[in-house]
């Protein structure tokens, strides 16, 4: 196996690194917008039946139904502590799939500098072999014009 092969190998596998902590990331981070969403749907449910309730209460309510009102807004606000604790977790598992995800994208990042180098020589060598022939052509040319004369 060649240097180029094994670099382009090397380069191959940091890309499909690069790809999946991509994906881990995108989908930590689509979860986390998911229970973001959730949360907000919460709240704005919560504030809405306590609006109503409020409305209600003001034309007088029955003792019965202000303790279901308040065992449903307890039931509500345990809802949403749930909710901003999942939305917590979330964060943490977008949070630590950043650095995974970054330095995939470096490692494919070195392993493409250190080939963009190797295609450097190599097209430095080709370039001082291209003018090695064309000088030792020229050189030919020159012998043989001053032979014939």
């Amino acid at each position: 196996m060649t240097k180029q092969t094994a670099l382009q190998t090397l380069i191959g596998l940091a890309q499909d690194d690069v790809d999946a902590a991509t994906q881990r990331l995108g989908r930590v981070q689509r979860e986390r917008v998911e229970i973001e969403k959730q949360l907000k749907s919460l709240i704005d449910y919560r504030d809405e039946y306590h609006a109503r309730f409020t409305e209600s209460a003001r034309a007088g309510m029955a003792a019965g139904n202000v303790r279901n009102f308040q065992a449903f807004i307890d039931t509500l606000d345990s809802a949403i502590d749930q909710q901003r604790r999942m939305l917590e977790q979330a964060t943490q598992r977008v949070e630590a799939a950043k650095p995974d995800w970054q330095r995939s994208k470096q490692k494919l990042g070195s392993y493409e500098v250190l080939e963009s180098r190797q295609n450097a020589v190599e097209a430095r060598k080709d370039a001082r072999r291209e003018q090695r022939d064309a000088d030792e052509h020229a050189a030919r040319v020159l012998r043989m014009r001053t032979s014939h004369h």
